[in-house]
Formats: structure tokens, C-alpha cells, sequence
């Protein structure tokens, strides 16, 4: 009997490895709210408790109560691995000890605060990343962030909230996530909570009734939880159950110029679309002449490869090309990754203005008609 070797360039070696990789990582769960106080950290805590009973190595790795009587009751009674401290700007903190915990090796670590971002000199940046090595060594984590930092979600929680988000976790980690579950409150009952000074300081109650949560802001950051769990179970029933050969297979790609807030907001934009039809997705930045290196502003530079990076973080497949014209080279670029949809920015001019005025954007309509490619342009 002759076997046939197929190892010899490597690849179904790399493959297999990365399956075995893949079987040995550890199983991830996520709780999502809408706010702080819906009681994520709470059912994370009960789920602990009922997996100790049933014989389940569980350790908490970092949670916190803020000092809400409820959730610090039910911290007693659960194994923790203590906390390493740090000396930063004159103060003691404390932070999740990942190495203690990879060294304990546990069978599921509790993980409260994913958005967090670790005090400078930890071995990463944030609590998210820590996440990821616990994984990668076999370790199963359980861990709950809010609806606000989800990073494809800052423009639309900006818009509803008035609050510039700043710490935010890439949707790729909760596309990882074995289950996303929602822990949903209608806003009288979140209101009802906040009242009774379970979420808050009594001093702080009137200052957030008035700021954020308001029934008005809570509905909407509600939709957007809602939306978001939807559409995480809709991925995992697609995989699960692909439909052989229906429909086209969506592949998006966003085409954004060296302006940043557009880009931002594109490219935002364009990730929830790519994640609600579970499809590949591209970013593409074509570098013209008049922003070669060597004469682009230092600020746009800059402000075009944090862009880039966002686009990285939130699963797209960054594509530099050069060329002075910029409609050849999306067509390009749409023809050699098979792309059914592409997504731009609004200009500036309103959009018959720019259909009378610009030939490039008349030929990118008209070449975009003669194909299959839809052309979406975002607000």
C-alpha cells in the first residue's frame, strides 16, 4: 500500500496543527448589557457557585463588585487567585494576575471588566488581550462587558449617549465567543435599581437619572444589546448550519480616503455590516500621488494608520494600493477579491452635486452598475 505524501510543503501539516490548537483552547462566555447595574457581574457570580456544586474547578480571576451589597455576597465562598499590586504615579492598584492564573491553570477562570485598560506595564495593553492568552492556554473564561464598548458601536453610543467612550473591545473577541448572553431589564426596572442605590452611590443617583439613564437613552442602548446577541446567535446557526450554495456569498469592502472622522465612521460602519452577514470584509485605502509619503500632512499620516489599525482590530483584511486613479483602482480591487458591496463615505457636496460635477464618482456608479456590486455610501 502507497500512501501519498502531501506534507512536503507544509500546509496540511500547519493545518492539522492549528486544529489540534484549536480544540485545546478554552471556551469562552460573554454576558452583555446594555448599561452598568443590569446585573451582569451578578449572574456571572451565580453561574461560579452552581459549577463549583457540580464539581468544577472555578477561580475568580478579577471581579468587581462596586460595592454593591448583592454581588458581594455572592463573592464568599468562591476560590480567588489574588491580585497582583503595582505602584503607578505615587498610588498602589491592583490588577488581574495573568501568570498566577496560567500557573494555577484552573479549569474556568471568572473574568469581570473586559474592556478594561491595564495599568502601564502589564504585559498588555488590555484586559480583552489578557483574555486571549488565558484562552490559548486551555483555560475557559467567563467574562461580561457593556453594550458601549463594543468598538463598531462608538459612533451610534456616541450619538445616544453624549459620552466619548474610551475604553472599547474589538468585535472580533466577541465573534470568538462561544455564547454572548444578553442580561436584559426593561428601563423602568434599570431605573427602579438605580433608585434603591444598587447600582450607585446614593450621592450619584440624581446625577445619572438626569445624565444617563435617561428611559429615552436606556431604550436605544437596550435595542443595541438586543441587536448585538441577535446577530451573534445568527453567525453560530450559520456555521452551524450552512446553506449549501443559496444566495451569493456577501463580501464587503470599504474604500476610505486619508480624512479621519469619515474613515472612522466608514469603516465602523462596515464592520457591523460584514458582521450581521458573517462575511469577509475589506478595508481599502488607495495612496494618490498628492499623499505620497513624503507630502501627505504628518497629522492625516497619522491619523490613516491609527485608521488602518481600527480596521485591523475590527477583522478586516487592510488593502494599500497606489495609483493616481482611484475608481481603476477600487474596480481593481473589487474584481481580484470577488467583492459584492462596496461602502463609501458621503462627500462633502450634496450627492447631485457630486453626480454632476465628478466624473470619477459618475465612472465608479457606472462601472459599479455594469457588475453585480452594490455601492452603499454611509452617512
Amino acid at each position: 500500500m502507497t500512501v501519498n505524501d502531501q506534507h512536503h510543503n507544509g500546509e496540511p501539516a500547519e493545518r492539522f496543527l492549528t486544529l489540534i490548537r484549536e480544540s485545546r483552547r478554552g471556551k469562552f462566555k460573554v454576558y452583555i448589557g446594555m448599561s452598568a447595574g443590569v446585573g451582569k457581574t451578578y449572574r456571572m457570580l451565580q453561574e461560579a457557585h452552581s459549577l463549583l456544586r457540580n464539581g468544577v474547578d472555578v477561580k475568580i480571576g478579577f471581579i468587581e463588585t462596586h460595592r454593591r451589597a448583592e454581588t458581594e455576597a455572592l463573592v464568599g465562598g468562591l476560590p480567588a487567585i489574588p491580585r497582583r499590586t503595582l505602584f503607578y504615579k505615587g498610588r498602589q492598584l491592583e490588577e488581574m494576575d495573568v501568570q498566577a492564573i496560567i500557573n494555577c491553570h484552573p479549569e474556568l477562570v471568572i473574568v469581570d471588566e473586559l474592556a478594561h485598560t491595564n495599568i502601564p506595564g502589564s504585559k498588555n495593553e488590555k484586559r480583552w488581550q489578557d483574555v486571549l492568552d488565558l484562552l490559548d492556554v486551555g483555560i475557559n473564561v467567563i467574562s461580561a462587558v457593556n453594550i458601549q464598548h463594543i468598538e463598531s458601536l462608538y459612533d451610534d453610543v456616541r450619538l445616544i449617549t453624549g459620552i466619548d467612550v474610551t475604553e472599547r473591545v474589538p468585535d472580533r473577541v466577541l465573534q470568538i465567543a462561544d455564547e454572548v448572553v444578553n442580561i436584559d431589564l426593561t428601563a423602568d426596572e434599570l431605573i427602579a435599581r438605580l433608585e434603591e442605590g444598587k447600582i450607585y452611590d446614593p450621592s450619584k443617583v440624581q446625577m445619572a437619572l438626569t445624565n444617563f439613564f435617561r428611559p429615552d437613552k436606556i431604550l436605544q442602548l437596550r435595542e443595541l444589546a438586543l441587536k448585538e446577541v441577535a446577530g451573534q446567535v445568527e453567525r453560530k446557526v450559520d456555521q452551524a448550519l450552512p446553506l449549501a450554495g443559496n444566495g451569493r456569498h456577501e463580501r464587503f469592502m470599504a474604500s476610505i480616503s486619508s480624512n479621519p472622522d469619515i474613515a472612522r465612521r466608514v469603516i465602523r460602519k462596515t464592520a457591523r455590516l460584514a458582521s450581521y452577514y458573517n462575511s469577509r470584509w475589506y478595508v481599502l485605502y488607495v495612496q494618490t500621488p498628492e499623499e505620497s509619503p513624503d507630502r501627505i500632512r504628518l497629522d492625516l499620516q497619522r491619523h490613516l494608520i491609527n485608521n488602518l489599525k481600527l480596521a485591523t482590530e475590527l477583522g478586516a483584511e487592510v488593502i494599500q494600493a497606489k495609483g493616481r486613479n482611484i475608481v481603476d483602482c477600487i474596480m481593481q480591487e473589487v474584481d481580484t477579491r470577488k467583492v459584492t458591496t462596496v461602502c463609501i463615505g458621503k462627500p462633502h457636496l450634496s450627492l447631485i452635486q457630486i453626480i454632476l460635477r465628478t466624473n470619477a464618482f459618475n465612472r465608479l456608479l457606472n462601472k459599479l452598475s455594469d457588475s453585480d456590486v452594490d455601492l452603499v455610501i454611509l452617512s
